[in-house]
């Protein structure tokens, strides 16, 4: 959703920017008849180069790296961890994936950290495993707050530099419109 806003902001800025200089052309439209001095200024002033809306100070917009990295971490740590989970993973007749997960828990861990006691060292190697996924979980969490939180930020500075624009267009549109009336 943030990434769709970010899009929706970069069309409104262009979207501004194409008002702005639009704006200027009919400026000199109304120079050129409002007074035949005006239409000689216009006519030997060079006319204003047209140039595209991302290089009238738009930037161009790209989703922030930091966030998609994390978005695509966070992809495959669900994908991980939905084939570990009991409840999440589906089941295979052949018995690997629970073959898997048993040689991932066991090579996980270190057997001498344990007690010698077979119950106490399952319950211990359970509750590390259940401890890991924890922190697997709240490191993805962690990256993509992170990444949202920057995303943020650079929307933030964006709809500062629009809401300037904005007000500007205002100011200029209320002139022109003014001067028309004049006429």
């Amino acid at each position: 959703e943030l990434l769709r806003q970010g899009e929706a902001l970069k069309r409104t800025e262009q979207m501004v920017d194409k008002m702005d200089q639009d704006l200027k052309t009919s400026q000199r439209h109304i120079n050129s008849i409002k007074s035949v001095w005006g239409g000689l200024v216009n006519y030997f002033k060079a006319k204003p180069p047209e140039s595209k809306p991302e290089q009238n100070g738009t930037p161009e917009y790209y989703a922030n790296s930091r966030l998609k990295e994390a978005m695509m971490s966070s992809k495959e740590q669900e994908s991980k961890y939905q084939e570990s989970h009991p409840n999440l993973r589906k089941l295979d007749n052949s018995g690997s994936l629970t073959l898997f997960c048993t040689e991932y828990l066991v090579s996980s861990v270190q057997r001498d950290s344990y007690p010698k006691n077979q119950h106490l060292r399952a319950y211990h190697q359970k509750i590390d495993n259940n401890l890991d996924e924890m922190s697997s979980g709240l490191s993805r969490l962690k990256n993509l707050a992170l990444g949202l939180q920057t995303e943020i930020d650079e929307q933030d500075d964006m709809l500062d530099r629009l809401t300037k624009k904005v007000e500007t267009l205002d100011v200029n549109i209320k002139s022109t419109d003014k001067k028309v009336r004049q006429l």
